[in-house]
Formats: C-alpha cells, structure tokens, sequence
C-alpha cells in the first residue's frame, strides 16, 4: 500500500485524502487544513510556514467585504426591512396571476441585492414568504422550494459575496462582476416566473393579511402603493445606495459593504425605530458565526491553494482538461458539470478555491471573459445551493418550515429544472453578461 502511495503525486494525494475526509464527515474547512498539512509533511516542508501561508490567504483587503455584507444582511432582516419588502411588493404585484409566488420570486431576488448571501436570504425571509405563499393557496413544499432556489440566486445578483472571492481568486474586477451578473440575475428569475403557472393551487387566497395586520387595508390600488412605498422607502433605497455607490465611483465594493452595515444601523435606529441592543446582539452574533464559517473556509483553502500551486497540479489538470477536446464549447460542458457535480457536495466558496487555480488558466487559454465566466461560475453554484445531498438551501427551508429534506427538495424540482435552463441560456449569449459591462465602460 506504501509503495503504490509513494508513486502517487503528493498533490494528487492531498486532493484524494481531502474528498476521504469529507466522505467521513469531517468539516470543510479541517478538511481542508488537514489534507493540506498531510502534502506539506510529504513535500518535506516544515509545519512552521503554515501559519504564515494561513495568515497570508486571509489578509486580503477584498475580504473585508464578506463579513459586513453578511452583517447587513442580518440587521436587514432583524430590523423589520425585510417584512416591509414584502409589504411593497405584495401591494404592486400580489394582483398579477401567480399572486403571492410572483412576490416571493422578486422579493428573493431583491433580497439578493441586500444579503448576498443565500442561506442568510432563506433564514431572513423565508418564514415570511412560505407562510404567505401557504395562505394564497401553495403547498408549503413548493413554497419553500420557491424560496429556497430564489434566495439561491442571491449570490448572483449584485452585491455578491460570491462574486467578491471570485474576483479576488481570480483576479478580476469586482465592480464588472457586479455589473455582468444583473441580466443574468434578471433572466435566472424569469426562468422561475416560468414554473409558477404549472403549480397547484388550493383555493381562496388571504395572503399576508393574516400573519400580521394589513396597514393598507381599505384604500385604492393607488393610495396602498403610494403608502407601502412610504412605509417601505428606506429599506428600498437600500440596493441603489450600495450599487449606485459602487458604480459611480463613491466607494468601492469593499467599502459598500461598510456602508450596506451603517446604512441598514441608520434606517432601523432612526427612520424605522427597530433597533435595540437585544436586536443588535443577536444580528452580531449571527454575523459572526456565519462570517467565521467563510473564513475558516478561505484561511484553510490558502494552505491547500499553496500545495496546488507547487506541486503543479494547476498545470497537470488545466493540460489534461484543454486535452479533452479541441472544442471550446465541449471544454465549457465539461467544466459546467464538473461544477455541478461539486456543488451537490461542497459549498461554492470551498468549489471555487479548488477549481479556479485550475479553470482560470484554461479560461484565459481559450480566450474567454474571465467576467462572464464568473457570472456562470455563480449562476452554477448557485444551483448547487439547492442540489441534494448538501443542497444548503434545502436544509435552511426545511428548517423553516418543519419538512424533511426531501419534500423540501421535491418541491424545488421544477425550479432546479428551469434554472438548468438558464444556465445554458447563460453559457451560450456571453452577451447578456457583458452587455452592459460594455455599456457602462464607454
């Protein structure tokens, strides 16, 4: 058993022995780090640089951007933002055919624009949501399938976290990611439109009014739009203040998430009077812990990068890949369901640190954007998010709603089709990634 080890790259066996570790259920990040330090002992390299290499994958200033745009995420949905949202929406469009499905798809999407993150997006707003969905007549599976894949696409819409490890990876502006990934948001959306006519539906519809009372009651369309808007202003401006700050040039996408933090403090302090310090603690905590998952995940993936990199596994794999095929489209195919198949099994920041040392030089090889390659990276792990078995939306929703995983994951089968759909829409147009890229860089 030795003498076939010895004969096995030390690369290749950290890579072997990282898939073991999981397979025996030990988390991501120590499997990482142990898989990492197991090829640095065979290398022969002291155990001593792996605080240095630690501390370097993390000291990164883009980085900074993960944790405050999950913290404000969190203080968007303890603050009473998020409940408003869907005041608003559900005013505007809970008429259209659909109901109360057509607001939980753009309320997800819009939420998109505040978390960035998906199973924060499932946890913030899915209770409201699928209770809502629920009373306009659909099942609780459905609904919380519905959630679960629109809360997905919150690592694609602008301002993405997955976006901003992305561009730090793989060295590429974050400012054009955000920009490429609105279409492609949009599209992914009305991929999900398109499953709602072909739902069951029960009869008679209360919608929101019962979960709390409805403020708008007894007036006109025009008079309960125009005062769900007022009631709601502060939380709307909140992605146009973030983005409109990025791209005119304010602030950078680092320093938007800071400002996201501040702005969500500032409406819930002073226009909406939400905030306290139990409030506070908790959106903190909640901030911290999910923070210290990602960036565990990314001090680890430094030690693992590190060994990928000397040991030439980016040059080894990205040669064998280009040698699959000629075809630049049956590279991509291949690529894709690589990608798919790891993101049943990892969460996108672990697929992203494995795979792109390896797929960045076969993207510049072939000559693709590196910025629409980053929109379909994350439109791709985007459907692994509610993929089983470690689909990690299906396992937040079912959480909140009180279902198995299964029915959770039944009821987000249609959508997982049509957002399969869409990623082969966004594979083939580039364009939709890069048209207002262009636009905006003239």
């Amino acid at each position: 058993m030795s003498d076939l080890l010895a004969q096995i790259p030390a690369g290749t066996q950290m890579v072997l022995a990282f898939f073991l570790l999981m397979a025996v259920g030990v988390p991501v990040a120590f499997s990482l780090g142990l898989s990492a330090l197991y090829a640095m002992w065979l290398i022969g390299f002291g155990f001593e640089l792996a605080g240095d290499l630690i501390a370097a994958g993390i000291a990164k200033y883009s980085l900074l951007a993960i944790p405050f745009f999950i913290l404000a995420g969190s203080l968007m949905g303890s603050l009473g933002i998020a409940e408003r949202m869907i005041r608003f929406f559900r005013v505007l469009i809970g008429s259209l055919p659909g109901g109360m499905g057509v607001v939980g798809t753009v309320v997800c999407l819009f939420w998109g624009a505040v978390s960035g993150s998906g199973p924060a997006s499932v946890a913030a707003i899915g209770p409201m949501l699928i209770r809502a969905m629920e009373e306009d007549g659909y099942s609780r599976a459905f609904a919380a399938g519905l959630v679960a894949t629109g809360a997905a696409f919150s690592i694609v819409i602008p301002p993405s976290i997955g976006l901003v490890i992305y561009g730090v990876i793989a060295d590429t502006s974050i400012s054009d990611l955000f920009i490429a990934a609105i279409i492609p948001g949009i599209f992914m959306g009305l991929m999900m439109l398109a499953v709602l006519p072909f739902a069951e539906r029960g009869k008679g519809r209360t919608a929101l009014d019962r979960i709390s009372p409805d403020p708008y009651a007894g007036h006109g369309y025009g008079a309960r739009l125009w005062r769900s808007f007022v009631h709601s202003f502060w939380g709307l401006m909140t992605p146009v203040v973030i983005l409109g700050g990025i791209y005119s040039g304010v602030f950078t996408p680092t320093e938007a998430a800071l400002v996201a933090t501040v702005y969500a403090l500032a409406v819930g302090g002073i226009f909406y009077g939400t905030l306290n310090i139990r409030g506070l603690y908790e959106s903190l905590a909640d901030a911290a812990s999910s923070s210290a998952v990602v960036m565990m995940v990314v001090a680890y993936a430094s030690l693992f990068g590190w060994v990928v990199t000397v040991e030439d596994l980016v040059g080894s794999y990205s040669t064998a890949l280009l040698g699959v095929s000629d075809q630049g489209w049956v590279v991509l195919i291949v690529i894709m369901l690589i990608l798919l198949v790891a993101g049943m099994f990892m969460d996108a920041v672990t697929v992203m640190f494995i795979s792109l040392p390896i797929f960045m030089p076969v993207v510049h090889e072939l000559g693709w954007s590196p910025v629409w390659f980053g929109v379909l990276l994350m439109v791709n792990l985007a459907i692994g998010l509610i993929t089983p078995p470690v689909g990690i939306n299906l396992y937040v929703a079912a959480n909140v709603t009180k279902l198995s995983i299964e029915r959770v994951a039944r009821g987000a089968f249609p959508f997982l089709l049509a957002s399969l759909v869409g990623l082969i829409g966004v594979a083939a147009f580039p364009e939709m990634s890069l048209f207002l890229v262009r636009v905006l860089g003239e």
